[in-house]
């Protein structure tokens, strides 16, 4: 190997290291392999950042707007309560029409909104046909993923596929190009999910009572400060039950007076009864200390929320949360947003003890104390494109449907799938979507403001530095290496054999990492393969794009899978029992129908 080969190497497996470790965020580890190839000499600083202009890069940026701006029209609102009807008559029938539903919008809008917007919606219509939300969550997932794959814009993924094999020479991806498979792949996924997959998912009840839910008997108690306690005359944010115990007051009962999540900055007085969230061993702390009374039963006191105008509230963090990386520490909740958390499911544990210390991660849910007039400001802030959190119990705070707008943003979107795939517009998908974007913030339906927070610039970075991968690969002919070898390894066997390893390969390494990641780190190879073997790049660049994006067997992979993962209370179990099955057949289909669709 030559020593630019040696050092994409190297980088190539400490970058695969950091993504699956998840120690840094993919988007500051891609930045890392463009600096580390142009340091090296492997690729010059204009190809580094190359990606940022890529007509890939910014039509995934101008999709992020135009997906936003179809989410707050509020058009699907009106689904939920029409589908919780058909739940309830047929649950199989109810589940096919919700992923059908969901995968036709997701083969022209981006996955994660939808999946965002959907989670409330899937939840109240699960409590409404009373079945566990378990059962519509990974299907809302995967059914996003399953019609992602019908058209170039459906996700990201399928836009850096095209854009690298566009500069590497295997001809860009057209709109429709994909959609005989991705159609096969939609159907069969949706009618393995109604007829096997379901059966497969967890099936208990849903625990509508929020404190049993997360377990939170014994985690609030009362408390008195008598007179002398070193506590009165202190403000809260100063006083040592804050700043040594680490318990949170949730509220203040003074003179028959009641103040519910009290500010920082009051200042507590003897005689104050509190009523604070702490772990079993503090009040064991509070007992040892002079003029304090505890209370004799530590209890969660819910069955008084009412009286005291205060609700329970289960809160998801999204995958494009601000919060997503913080710890509760810095998200400060009660500053923010008037929200006392309480418990947080992280993954597949329930955390009550040492909660500012949690770091949040997408799809870790929070139940959170809230003051009940201040829910429908939280609901305004989930239907921001920025949100930090989707709301699970409550589905009113969805967009109130506006028929004007959505028919503007349909027109617009309409347009751009038909003026890309005739070529109706110069500059193809990405001109189509930057004069899309300008149309619907003149005609009012976004501001720039909101197109700015709409773009998830996690992924552009990302993109961009996926590009810089693919230049390095190229540049060092590493690509060709690897393709080689592979050749070699499953030459022997035709070369239906080989685009077969490649989508295997793929496919698993997807459910390891980034998609976005896996796809830039793959196609190279691919095209690399079909010179090898001089036979058309289309197949091979196929296989990449549909196995990319066909992560069902854990929920890392994709970040879909993240987002409902906390919201749907599974376990890494549940995403392997549902989606084994499912990657096999895809497989099996992509083997036979692949080199069908799109010869050799």
């Amino acid at each position: 190997m030559s020593p630019h080969e040696i050092i994409v190497a190297c980088t190539v497996a400490g970058a695969l290291a950091l993504f699956i470790s998840e120690k840094l965020s993919v988007d500051l580890v891609a930045l890392m392999i463009a600096a580390t190839l142009t340091l090296t000499g492997v690729i010059t600083p204009a190809q580094a950042v190359a990606g940022f202009s890529d007509n890939a890069t910014l039509t995934v940026a101008f999709m992020f707007a135009l997906s936003a701006a179809l989410m707050k029209t509020g058009a699907l609102s009106t689904v939920g309560p029409r589908l919780s009807e058909r739940f309830r008559r047929n649950e199989a029938l109810g589940l096919g029409l919700f992923m059908g539903m969901i995968g036709a919008i997701s083969a022209f809008v981006n996955n994660t909104p939808i999946v965002a917007v959907f989670i409330p919606i899937a939840v109240q219509m699960a409590h409404s046909a009373n079945i566990h939300p378990g059962k519509l969550l990974i299907p809302l997932s995967f059914g996003t993923i399953f019609g992602g794959t019908v058209t170039l814009i459906g996700t990201s993924t399928n836009i850096v596929v095209s854009g690298l094999s566009e500069k590497l020479g295997g001809g860009a991806i057209s709109m429709f190009q994909m959609a005989p498979m991705g159609l096969v792949f939609l159907v069969a996924g949706v009618l393995y999910m109604v007829f096997i997959g379901r059966h497969l998912l967890p099936g208990a009840k849903d625990q509508k009572d929020l404190k049993e839910k997360f377990g939170m008997g014994g985690y609030l108690t009362d408390i008195e400060l008598l007179p002398g306690a070193r506590f009165v005359g202190k403000r809260i944010m100063d006083s040592a039950l804050v700043r040594e115990l680490d318990m949170e007051i949730i509220e203040i009962l003074r003179d028959g007076q009641r103040f519910s999540l009290p500010p920082g900055d009051m200042v507590l007085e003897a005689g104050d009864l509190l009523k604070v969230r702490c772990a079993v061993d503090k009040i064991r702390a509070l007992k040892d200390r002079a003029n304090i009374s505890v209370k004799p039963t530590v209890q969660l006191a819910g069955d008084d929320l009412r009286a005291r105008g205060t609700s329970l509230v289960e809160l998801v963090i999204t995958a494009t949360s601000p919060l997503n990386g913080q710890t509760l520490r810095e998200a400060d909740l009660l500053r923010k947003y008037r929200a006392v958390p309480l418990a947080v499911r992280h993954r597949e544990d329930v955390v009550h003890e040492r909660l500012h210390d949690i770091e949040l991660r997408s799809g870790d849910v929070i139940l959170a104390e809230v003051k009940t007039h201040y829910i429908a400001t939280l609901k305004k802030l989930e239907r921001e494109p920025d949100s930090p959190f989707a709301i699970l119990t409550e589905q009113e705070g969805i967009a109130a449907f506006d028929r004007t707008r959505f028919t503007i943003v349909a027109a617009v979107i309409a347009a751009v799938v038909i003026g890309s795939s005739l070529d109706l517009v110069p500059g193809g998908v990405m001109m189509a979507t930057l004069a899309a974007t300008i149309i619907v913030v003149l005609t009012r339906c976004l501001t720039m403001k909101e197109v700015y927070e709409a773009i998830e610039w996690k992924v552009i970075f990302l993109m961009a530095g996926a590009f810089s991968l693919g230049a390095g690969m190229h540049n060092s002919g590493l690509d060709l290496r690897l393709a080689g070898g592979l050749v070699d390894l499953l030459g022997p066997w035709g070369p239906v054999a080989v685009m077969s390893g490649l989508y295997l390969f793929t496919s698993l390494l997807t459910e390891l990492m980034s998609n976005t990641a896996t796809a830039a780190l793959v196609t190279p190879i691919a095209i690399g393969m079909a010179q090898q073997m001089d036979k058309s790049p289309v197949p091979f660049v196929m296989a990449v794009t549909f196995a990319a994006s066909a992560s069902f067997m854990t929920p890392i992979g994709y970040q879909t899978n993240a987002m409902v993962y906390g919201a749907g209370q599974y376990r890494y179990v549940d995403f392997l029992k549902v989606g084994a099955p499912l990657h096999l057949l895809f497989w099996v289909l992509a083997t036979l129908l692949l080199p069908e669709f799109y010869p050799f």
